[in-house]
């Protein structure tokens, strides 16, 4: 506020110095100027009956000659006086209406308007640092899931788009560079309801300079930062950037894990996925040869991550001397002489992992002309170019945007999940299937909720008061419905959290302990029940007793 007055008075410096000195010579003229009273006897007018009159007279409201008739030599200053004052007033409201059209105070007023709406919010939220497609994905998802978003961005376009949005909740936004202190502090940075910064730009650099300057204000904040080179990434890591993420290198694991555990990938993207969607079958890739045309960073995680599955790869690269490619076909991929050369009669699958949309089609209807057997694979750069690839129908369509949004979902929603994604790589493909099977019988096929408990007084005091009482509540309590003890919400926990030891699906039977976290997920139904059960001592006896204890003091006291 103290910068709006400031530069409200910058502007308006030399107009209302005009109107002082004019205001002052012409009031002080008026007072010397000799004057009758309506007896004819000799008068002044002092200085503020003066001030009085120049002010109406100025401002061209005119009430007249008043107290008295002028003399000719009142009238005479005050025809100079308002030639003297009007003037320097129509020049100050030019100024005025030019300052209202001012960029510097607009965005001043506009920073301040969005740092209150900022201040005054009564909700954790998280900070996004720009508004392009990965984040944009992101923020509709958390506010789906009712969480709150704050929005940075330094293109005016996109919040435009921003503001065309229908959201749950209103999203604050300002058009300012992330990379500056001062714009992360309006956004809340220090506000101590934040709970994290998310950077993910095209620019690496730009993620890098938003992550230091938040570590360095706010050291406990976690923050979400892309990164796609290894150099930026380590120098990231090196200030204590919580997580780091690299689509490619992404992409390239869960291709891995496509391969040889379909049911990981397909737990891994159902509990990452918005709530609600119904996730279609995902399509296993074939083993034999494969045909990767782009060797960038994307199609070197392609590669990497093939190679480690046993699958030969022959790579297609039009520009090796840059991308570092000792072994490959040199061509775009786009010609049919150059597939040939890479042997696609005999491959089973091909990659389109170029940096260009138009090219990454034209390699793989080429691939098809000339194998319509294969499996395909391909890199979509961009969100606008959704119907292309949609009426191509590629196998898997890798858009890097989508994958950020996943994984920051699965920190962002719950550290719980993403900790138990991570320890479920660790299992069998087997372990996966059953609890995929599991969970489908149990929430259904359509992308569940995931939330988490706490147990303690604050989260789940009639859990944590019977367990002071030394009565056992375990697991299986949670998730009886309040109703009537014999039917059973539909969530299923996912992983127990107990002194830093986690528990991956932990049986029903389990004893529930102060500080335990569990990690649900279920149906928005269960979601919306449960409460009732951590925080109504009546209704969670009722599950574990089978006794239904009357509300009133007095009915408990006659009914014992």
């Amino acid at each position: 506020m103290d910068n709006i007055l400031f530069l409200i008075l910058r502007r308006l410096r030399r107009p209302l110095i005009l109107i002082i000195l004019s205001f002052a010579i012409a009031i002080l003229g008026l007072t010397l100027m000799p004057g009758v009273d309506d007896k004819g006897n000799p008068w002044h007018m002092s200085v503020f009956q003066a001030f009085y009159v120049i002010s109406y007279t100025a401002t061209t409201i005119g009430y007249g000659e008043i107290p008295y008739a002028y003399s000719h030599a009142q009238r005479l200053w005050m025809t100079f006086s308002i030639y003297l004052t009007v003037i320097p007033w129509f020049y100050a409201l030019g100024k005025i209406i030019t300052l209202l059209q001012d960029t510097s105070l607009r965005h001043a007023i506009t920073t301040e308007r969005f740092a209150k709406s900022v201040r005054m919010l009564q909700e954790p939220f998280y900070i996004l640092c720009s508004y392009g497609e990965s984040a944009s994905v992101l923020a509709k998802a958390l506010d789906d899931k009712g969480m709150r978003v704050v929005v940075v961005e330094s293109l005016r376009e996109r919040l435009y788009e921003l503001e065309l949005t229908d959201t749950r909740n209103v999203i604050p936004s300002l058009c300012a560079d992330a990379k500056l202190p001062d714009t992360l502090v309006h956004a809340g940075v220090h506000h101590p309801l934040c709970s994290g910064v998310v950077t993910l730009t095209d620019n690496d650099q730009v993620n890098l300079a938003v992550a230091v300057a938040v570590k360095t204000m706010n050291p406990d904040l976690p923050v979400l930062a892309r990164a796609e080179r290894d150099d930026i990434a380590a120098n990231m890591a090196s200030f204590g950037t919580d997580h780091i993420i690299n689509p490619y290198v992404l992409f390239g694991d869960q291709l891995a894990v496509r391969v040889h555990a379909i049911g990981t990938y397909i737990l891994h993207e159902w509990l990452t996925d918005v709530p609600g969607d119904t996730l279609p079958p995902p399509e296993c890739p074939p083993v034999g040869k494969w045909i990767v045309c782009g060797y960038g960073r994307f199609g070197k995680s392609v590669v990497k991550n093939l190679e480690r599955e046993q699958i030969t790869t022959t790579i297609v690269e039009a520009m090796p001397d840059l991308t570092g490619c000792e072994n490959c076909i040199v061509g775009s991929g786009t010609e049919a002489k150059t597939l040939i050369e890479a042997g696609v009669h005999n491959a089973v699958g091909i990659v389109a992992g170029t940096d260009n949309d138009i090219n990454n089609l034209s390699i793989v209807m080429t691939a098809y002309e000339l194998n319509p057997k294969l499996f395909v694979i391909v890199r979509k750069n961009k969100r606008h170019n959704n119907a292309l690839f949609k009426q191509f129908n590629a196998d898997i369509t890798m858009h890097p945007h989508d994958i950020i949004a996943h994984e920051c979902l699965a920190h962002m929603i719950s550290p719980l999940l993403a900790q138990f994604l991570a320890l479920a790589r660790n299992h069998s493909n087997a372990w996966a299937n059953a609890l995929v099977s599991q969970l489908v019988s149990v929430v259904g096929e359509a992308v569940p909720e995931t939330w988490v408990v706490t147990i303690n007084n604050k989260n789940a005091p009639a859990v944590t008061s019977l367990i002071q009482q030394n009565r056992s509540v375990t697991l299986m309590h949670l998730t009886q419905d309040p109703a009537d003890r014999r039917n059973y919400l539909p969530a299923v926990p996912l992983m127990l959290l107990r002194n830093n030891e986690p528990w991956l699906v932990p049986a029903g039977s389990t004893t529930l302990q102060e500080g335990d976290k569990i990690l649900f997920c279920g149906k928005p139904l269960a979601k919306s029940i449960q409460p009732k059960v951590l925080n109504m001592q009546k209704d969670l006896l009722y599950i574990i007793d089978g006794i239904e204890l009357p509300d009133s003091l007095v009915w408990r006291w006659l009914k014992s």
